[in-house]
């Protein structure tokens, strides 16, 4: 496994706070940098590695980070999530758009080997089959989110193509996780939920009882990163599009097994058709079979292990400091 310099930009979001840990493990903390805007590191990677404040609208400072740091992968995970974008279309459309392309030029212009992407399932639309929806479909999508990651997805290819860049990405379904509170995305219920259950033993859920959505507890999410990053580029017939799966269900599915860890859990149900909206545009279960083929994509948690991961850790953490939802 070669030494890579790595940069992860967008460091302490709920992606990049279980990243740069893993990478830490792997390359070690002397070749991993955090690239944050407007905050900290969390506690436990302060004066771990060094971090740069990169904002990603801002060509100069992703060119200066890559640069001063002798960076040579680069992991973008800079973006204004689902919901928050649909309310906050200019910086959307700044930081999606615009500041992708930066991330884009910038490793392009420097000495980088390798730039990590991220999709999403918000890449598809109403006319993309909904069930074991193919890695190779129409993608319509009608927000701006989502087609901000049909523009990542496009443009990896084209600088794949076209620029001779190695871009290599994913489209993540809901990711689930216990370190990072959630913020503005259309499947943060299925984080919440543990914090109502836990807290207050129940939850008013904003989506309706049966939406069916693919979702992945973080670890697969962080293993799905690393796994392509270091496949042979041989192997890879896709580039910044493969759809990964590791499970789906419904938010009255999960409360059942919510219940099965706290009998008395109360399930309520409070629709917020905005969002609601935006899930009923998106697939309900993916083919991942791409992935599986190309890079030996393979999850290890299923919908039990994940929730019961789930409480363990953050049981452990709210007793430690109690976090209350906004």
């Amino acid at each position: 496994m070669s030494k890579n310099r790595i940069l992860v930009i967008g460091a302490s979001g709920q992606i990049g706070s279980d990243l740069i840990p893993r990478l830490i493990d792997r390359y070690g903390n002397n070749n991993v940098v955090a690239g944050v805007y407007n905050c900290e590191l969390p506690d436990d990677l302060k004066n771990i590695i060094p971090d740069v404040s990169i904002d990603v609208t801002k060509y100069d400072q992703i060119e200066k980070a890559i640069i001063d740091n002798k960076i040579d992968v680069v992991y973008n995970l800079a973006s204004i999530l689902s919901t928050l974008a649909e309310k906050e279309f200019q910086l959307a459309y700044e930081v999606n758009f615009n500041g992708t392309l930066n991330v884009f030029e910038a490793t392009r212009n420097t000495e980088v080997k390798q730039l990590i992407a991220v999709s999403s399932i918000a890449a598809f639309g109403d006319r993309s089959p909904k069930i074991n929806t193919p890695n190779d479909t129409i993608q319509n999508p009608n927000t701006i989110y989502g087609i901000s990651k049909v523009f990542t997805e496009l443009l990896g290819n084209y600088y794949f193509e076209k620029k001779g860049l190695d871009v290599r990405g994913v489209r993540f379904p809901g990711i689930i996780s216990w370190k990072v509170e959630p913020t503005a995305g259309t499947t943060d219920y299925a984080v919440e939920i543990f914090y109502g259950a836990i807290l207050n033993k129940s939850y008013t859920c904003f989506l309706a009882p049966d939406t069916r959505l693919p979702m992945m507890y973080m670890p697969d999410a962080i293993s799905a990163l690393i796994s392509l990053s270091e496949c042979d580029s041989s192997r890879l017939k896709h580039r910044v599009d493969y759809n990964v799966a590791s499970m789906d269900f419904t938010p009255a599915e999960l409360a059942i097994e919510i219940k099965r860890k706290i009998p008395d859990f109360e399930m309520n149900y409070e629709i917020d058709y905005s969002r609601q909206e935006i899930a009923d545009s998106w697939p309900s279960s993916l083919d991942d079979s791409a992935a599986r083929a190309e890079w030996d994509w393979d999850p290890k948690f299923n919908l039990s292990g994940m929730v019961d991961d789930m409480f363990e850790n953050l049981t452990a953490k709210l007793i430690d400091g109690p976090i209350h939802l906004p």
